[in-house]
């Protein structure tokens, strides 16, 4: 059962990275529907510890290629965190969309604000710009991932 979990985990990163092109700028920022689609995929999937490792090795890898910002650590990492805690607890892939929303658009902009962009990028951000960016993102990838997980049931992909 390990190596499904492996062989899907790699997917998803393929995924986030493939898509990475595709995104939002919003100031220093730039905003990825995509990981947050693969963020609720992985933690419903997947569970928390994988969502968060997937989140983190695709915010790696964008890096390095020069698509992505160190916002993508907070704006992803505790959203993944959030859907994979809730989803576990409840077994409600919407209510895991809604920790992906909250974990994203409140807690990671406010990460984003407070301590990423004026401590490692030696930038201000505002606030309220963020959250509307980081909350518009995430609430596009989840609906698309909510409907991937309906899809994925009904094709015998995946079992809740």
């Amino acid at each position: 059962m390990e190596t499904k979990k492996v062989a899907r985990a790699v997917i998803l990163v393929a995924i986030a990275v493939a898509l990475s092109p595709f995104f939002i700028p919003v100031g220093i920022s730039k905003c990825f529907p995509a990981q947050h689609m693969v963020n609720v995929l992985s933690a419903v999937m997947l569970g928390p510890a994988y969502a968060v490792a997937i989140a983190t090795i695709a915010g790696i890898i964008r890096n390095m290629m020069g698509l992505g910002t160190l916002l993508a650590f907070p704006g992803g990492m505790i959203g993944a965190l959030l859907a994979g805690l809730v989803y576990r607890a409840s077994k409600n892939i919407y209510l895991a969309g809604l920790g992906e929303v909250i974990g994203t658009g409140i807690l990671g902009s406010l990460a984003s604000v407070w301590i990423v962009a004026p401590i490692l990028m030696g930038k201000a951000m505002a606030l309220a710009t963020l959250m509307i960016a980081f909350s518009v993102s995430t609430l596009g990838g989840t609906i698309i991932a909510i409907i991937a997980l309906h899809l994925l049931r009904k094709g015998g992909i995946w079992e809740p």
